[in-house]
């Protein structure tokens, strides 16, 4: 991937809104909010849709979305609508004014869409009917890392099931008026032992892995500042983490719109079946139908996740695994 200046991921846009700030106080009681005027198509469920520390469980509706997060300035919580022409965002704590600052960036209001050419006839079509579908960033790399973590090796329901365990067990409540709770802190996670995961459906191998980014989590979101190629090496560059989990991290903090998890057990077949119409396929032949759309994988592939198609199936599903009481 080609470096990018620094603090930046590719050529972004002139913004394309114009901010409105209400000030008042920043604490758990009342909010600041922001209200932004938007002259561009957003859709809030396609936007978000993939960022994994969006929202509590049954905190989104169509337009709307709540989120819980660390933020550099100190815990806090958002709530974002849309109302009417206008992107509306509450937020509560002490890092609300870090989280209204980042709203435009979060929903993709510079997301730079040009040099994007559908060249498959679906894309084109996926492209025209979603044009709310925006890459945004979030700016915090640790707030995905370990939920995506969890991801590793396992299916997306057993991933979720211990992401909730773990926050109900460790982590703790939202600033803001909506009972939500924040993930477990990093010096949290960083003290324990690979026993303490068991309970939570967590093996050795992901425990370690956790404990060992833990350990250097202030390391890791410093590399939000850093270019594109630049921060890719240093989650590289931590034990436990491949391809895989540093696409999905970073797609989602960075707001990559090229990132490609290599290695996902459904991605190829997806991707395959739709461009070429072959129910089954790896990542060489999933990277090679994609090479037209460089610089803009990571749109393709969110574009596909929306349409609906999915790959014929074949031979038996994968069991979700219980180690708890093992």
């Amino acid at each position: 991937m080609a470096p990018t200046r620094p603090g930046s991921v590719g050529r972004r846009r002139p913004r394309h809104y114009d901010p409105i700030v209400q000030p008042g106080p920043a604490n758990n009681d009342h909010a600041r909010s922001r209200r932004i005027r938007l002259d561009v198509p957003l859709d809030l469920r396609s936007t978000l849709g993939a960022v994994v520390t969006s929202s509590a469980p049954g905190a989104s509706r169509a337009q709307e979305t709540w989120r819980a997060v660390r933020t550099p300035l100190g815990t806090a919580s958002i709530r974002i609508s849309r109302v009417g022409s206008s992107l509306a965002g509450d937020a509560w704590g002490e890092g609300a004014e870090w989280l209204l600052d980042a709203l435009p960036a979060l929903v993709g209001l510079d997301d730079d869409r040009s040099g994007f050419v559908p060249h498959h006839a679906l894309i084109e079509r996926l492209h025209h009917q979603n044009p709310g579908m925006r890459i945004g960033r979030t700016g915090l790399i640790w707030e995905a890392l370990t939920p995506t973590i969890l991801g590793q090796k396992v299916t997306t329901a057993e991933a979720r099931r211990s992401w909730r365990s773990l926050v109900r067990a460790l982590g703790e409540p939202a600033p803001g008026p909506r009972p939500m709770r924040l993930g477990p802190s990093p010096g949290i996670l960083a003290t324990m032992g690979y026993f303490d995961f068991h309970p939570h459906g967590i093996e050795k191998r992901r425990a370690d892995i956790i404990v060992g980014c833990a350990r250097h989590a202030h390391r890791i979101d410093q590399a939000v500042g850093l270019d594109r190629s630049a921060a890719y090496e240093c989650l590289l560059a931590l034990p436990g983490i491949g391809h895989w989990t540093a696409a999905l991290t970073l797609g989602e903090a960075l707001g990559d719109p090229d990132a490609v998890p290599i290695g996902d057990y459904h991605l190829p077949n997806l991707v395959c079946w739709a461009l070429a119409g072959e129910p089954r396929g790896d990542d060489a032949r999933m990277l090679e139908l994609l090479e037209p759309y460089r610089g803009h994988r990571n749109r393709v592939i969110r574009l596909l996740s929306l349409s609906g198609r999915r790959p014929p199936k074949f031979g038996a599903r994968t069991r979700p695994r219980n180690i708890r009481g093992s």
